[in-house]
């Protein structure tokens, strides 16, 4: 049994993870601002901490083996009034590799940062987003930090949907109360490309596959099913029992703005993602998308 510390345990894919690992029989401990208020994290111990605000010691970490670090911002944590610039370097570039050289100082063994898919399947726009820039500088960094005593990987993930009851996920509930028609005058139509997807079930596996045989230093694609915006909104059409076959549009959709596609709108991509050592299961999207709607109707 291991005693592991996953950062952004209130999230999605962080809290999915910690009840993962500690239902797998580990020692769990999430950090965050506050205190979790969400019933099913009850059980697991709290360690208050922002690492943003770089107000965690190495004393503090000192008593843990592993590290999930599962908090990296995107567009939708951007404050009002700051740049993107200014803020993915101070959230991303800056604060994440500080705090893995603090777990590493710690003495912390084993480490998995959840990045993004982006630096890899569209490497282009490294030079072209600034977020995307700073997704690929933290990784980056952090994998260099990998050496004997310190084994440390990335699991660079697509889109990632699920589950936990008491987080609230507009981004997703949104896509439930389109499909049971709740959106008035939105046009009911799929953007044109796709993407790939992967459910927090499947990311939690891998979680657990890569704290217990990640190769050090190295960069994962993980990912689950490649399919189009029609396919994927299909499937919550479906699942909410109002089946439908979506037109396509080329414009701008209002739940897949620009801003949130940095492979650009139209845009396909496809890929077969690492999953030989990690070994989490596959072709999930599905099931998890019924979880969804059937937990936000």
């Amino acid at each position: 049994m291991a005693k592991i510390l996953v950062v952004g345990g209130t999230g999605l894919t962080g809290a999915h993870a910690a009840l993962y690992l500690r239902d797998g029989g580990h020692s769990v401990t999430i950090m965050s601002r506050s205190a979790p208020t969400l019933p099913c994290l009850h059980g697991l111990d709290h360690l208050v901490g922002n690492y943003i605000e770089d107000d965690i010691g190495v004393a503090a970490l000192q008593g843990f083996d592993q590290l999930v670090f599962a908090a990296g911002a995107d567009i939708r944590q951007l404050p009002p009034g700051e740049s993107e610039e200014a803020f993915f370097n101070r959230v991303n570039i800056q604060a994440i590799p500080r705090f893995f050289e603090r777990a590493k100082a710690a003495g912390i063994s084993r480490a998995v940062y959840i990045g993004s898919y982006y630096p890899q399947v569209v490497p282009e726009a490294i030079e072209t987003s600034v977020y995307v820039r700073s997704r690929h500088l933290a990784d980056e960094a952090v994998r260099a930090l990998d050496c004997e005593s310190f084994t440390v990987c990335s699991l660079n993930a697509p889109f990632i949907l699920g589950h936990v009851p008491g987080i609230d996920l507009p981004h997703l509930s949104v896509l439930v109360q389109y499909a049971t028609g709740q959106l008035e005058g939105m046009p009911v139509v799929a953007p044109c490309g796709g993407v790939n997807h992967i459910t927090s079930k499947s990311m939690s596996e891998a979680i657990a596959g890569a704290l217990e045989r990640g190769q050090g230093g190295r960069a994962y694609l993980v990912g689950d099913e490649n399919l189009s915006w029609k396919e994927y909104l299909e499937i919550y059409f479906d699942c909410a029992g109002n089946p439908i076959n979506l037109d396509v549009s080329t414009d701008e959709h209002p739940l897949f703005p620009d801003v949130m596609l940095y492979a650009g709108r139209n845009a396909v991509i496809n890929y077969e993602p690492d999953n030989g050592e990690l070994g989490y299961s596959r072709h999930n999207v599905r099931a998890g998308i019924a979880e969804l709607v059937q937990a936000y109707i």
